[in-house]
């Protein structure tokens, strides 16, 4: 049987809409620093009323960067007064009458540069998991933008993916649960498509969209019941300290229920309003408008109202049950989900890329560039970094046949087969172009499958060779000035200066870290630096050294935490705790 398609109700339909108009009506950054292969000037996004250190309110907070026009920098001479310069361990401080307006490293092409304040953020993209594959280690695998799909209660054998759908065997008087990671989402918009093989008997089944889940055992569900005379409900549920509680009491949405026919549940959640409902899905047919239920959670005590989890699927035979269908998952959709706490990394803080390394000596044509990136809010390092994030709107470059140059990334197709994802999609690739390397003499035919995608050092090479003009090889003359391709190769042979190096099995210090470095970790068997690789952001609200690397779990770049924190001093591995992955996996910090 061929999965029936998934048509949006109005609501799902303003959302995009309102997505686009956000991101198309006010383009972050458009323009190149690099002169040579640039697209088309446009400005960075203005968002009226920024201000302090909190993020600004309204659609435009799922933009990945933020500046305010209103801010005083912008009706200020740049830069203020005479240039005074210092000589600072490993390089050159360069001040005027405010403060410090440069630093300058000997040996590195990078720049920082005191500017406007920006604002750094991310929120959850939109995820349809059609469960089109055959995960190799069984269970549901990994879901498109996800993360890996986790099963609670049974044995693993009662969670498969199959022609298209993914399975949970039950057992009457017993839940099944499978949940997606991500635990920090707030409002939703989400649905799931149902069905059972055949009808139960003895006592009803039922499959619920949990969501706002901090476990199996605390959280909401809006929850099928199909009863042995073909009935079909829908009841919005709690389960609070694994004690389920009805929000809102059953209703009848449909009958005749026969095996393999479909269903559609939907929830919502805006704020404390949680609402709920269900549709029969028919070829063709629209999601209608009426909800079935609409409640607020009644409790009282505020450490018992979920307000943040994650999202997932649960199936129950009811006891009594003496036939238990197979129940069946086709779709599991999150057409809008905002992140309650999302990463929010503000600073004044501007990188830019000298045309040669600095040497070290304070010359007139240091001095006349310096002077110009003063007043400049052309897109820097940080800006090109963030137009590849989730929601960066499309820009095309017709010098360029009209590729797509900017815009939100993704790191590489899903394999068919196994729903994983592969290495190698190159920053031409991801533009659909072949290249020529002129340092080298190589020539790279772009990859169809990559194209919209970026792996970690693609995304790299994208921000600091494509865009800031370091020139770059694919996989000849590593001569300390140019980027290779592979992040092992950045580590060990790239441009500019090693700020700290861990050494094999340690991380590094952090002390002389800057804003623009890019981070190596151990990722990998094969090099002790050259499995992943990343551009530090700054500090967030919390205190984390935010970088931003594309991964495969979350499905492109991201400075979030889906797959692993995205901070370079989380908690660090004990003899009794993992911690956080990059944290303790950071081996190298290089300054380009």
């Amino acid at each position: 049987m061929s999965a029936p398609q998934y048509r949006p109700s109005r609501r799902t339909a303003l959302i995009a809409l309102a997505g686009v108009a956000a991101g198309g009506a006010l383009p972050m950054a458009a323009a190149s620093a690099a002169a040579a292969q640039t697209p088309t000037t446009a400005t960075t996004v203005p968002s009226a009323g920024v201000s302090g250190a909190a993020a600004p309110a309204g659609p435009g907070t799922r933009l990945p960067m933020l500046v305010d026009p209103t801010d005083a920098w912008h009706f200020a001479p740049h830069p203020a007064g005479a240039l005074t310069t210092r000589t600072v361990p490993g390089g050159l401080e360069v001040s005027d009458d405010r403060g410090v307006l440069a630093t300058l490293t000997t040996g590195a092409r990078t720049v920082t540069l005191r500017g406007p304040k920006r604002w750094f953020t991310e929120q959850k993209k939109a995820v349809r998991d059609a469960f089109d594959r055959v995960p190799p280690g069984g269970g549901w695998g990994m879901s498109p933008g996800g993360g890996t799909w986790s099963h609670h209660n049974g044995v693993a054998a009662d969670y498969f993916v199959e022609s298209g759908r993914a399975a949970i065997t039950l057992a009457a008087g017993k839940s099944r649960y499978s949940l997606l990671p991500d635990k920090a989402i707030g409002d939703l918009h989400a649905a799931a498509r149902f069905s059972f093989d055949r009808l139960p008997a003895g006592a009803p089944v039922s499959l619920a969209l949990v969501f706002s889940a901090r476990d199996v055992n605390n959280h909401y569900r809006a929850r099928l019941i199909v009863t042995p005379a073909g009935e079909v409900q829908l009841v919005l549920e709690k389960e609070l300290a694994d004690t389920p509680v009805t929000l809102s009491a059953p209703v009848t949405v449909g009958t005749g229920f026969a095996a393999y026919d479909h269903w559609w549940v939907r929830v919502d959640r805006t704020g404390d309003l949680l609402r709920a409902r269900a549709w029969k899905h028919v070829t063709g047919g629209e999601e209608p408008d009426l909800w079935h239920h609409s409640v607020h959670d009644p409790e009282k005590d505020p450490s018992k109202v979920f307000r943040t989890g994650a999202v997932g699927v649960r199936g129950l035979a009811s006891t009594g049950a003496t036939v238990t269908p197979q129940a069946r998952i086709y779709d599991v959709v999150l057409d809008s989900a905002t992140w309650t706490d999302p990463p929010l990394v503000t600073h004044d803080t501007w990188v830019r890329v000298l045309p040669e390394p600095f040497d070290g000596t304070w010359t007139p044509a240091v001095e006349q560039r310096i002077r110009a990136w003063a007043g400049d809010t052309s897109p820097d390092v940080l800006a090109y970094a963030s137009m590849y994030r989730p929601f960066a709107p499309a820009v095309t470059d017709p010098a360029r046949q009209g590729a797509r140059v900017l815009g939100e990334a993704g790191y590489s197709k899903a394999d068919p087969t196994t729903g994983l994802r592969k290495v190698g999609a190159d920053f031409h690739e991801y533009m659909g172009l072949d290249w020529d390397f002129p340092a080298s003499g190589e020539h790279a035919v772009a990859d169809p499958d990559f194209k919209g995608h970026l792996d970690c050092s693609g995304f790299v090479r994208m921000v600091y060779g494509h865009h800031m003009g370091i020139p770059m090889v694919l996989y000849r003359q590593f001569d300390g000035r140019t980027l290779p391709r592979e992040s092992k190769d950045l580590a060990a042979s790239g441009p500019g200066v090693k700020i700290a190096d861990g050494g094999v099995g340690q991380a590094p210090p952090l002390d002389g870290l800057r804003i623009g470095d890019v981070v190596f970790f151990d990722t990998d068997e094969d090099s002790d630096a050259g499995g992943h690789i990343g551009i530090h952001m700054g500090t967030d609200q919390h205190g984390g050294l935010r970088f931003v690397s594309s991964r495969k779990t979350p499905n492109g770049p991201t400075l979030a935490d889906v797959g692993g924190k995205s901070i370079l001093n989380g908690a660090p591995r004990t003899e009794t705790s993992s911690g956080d992955l990059y944290t303790h996996a950071l081996r190298v910090i290089r300054r380009f």
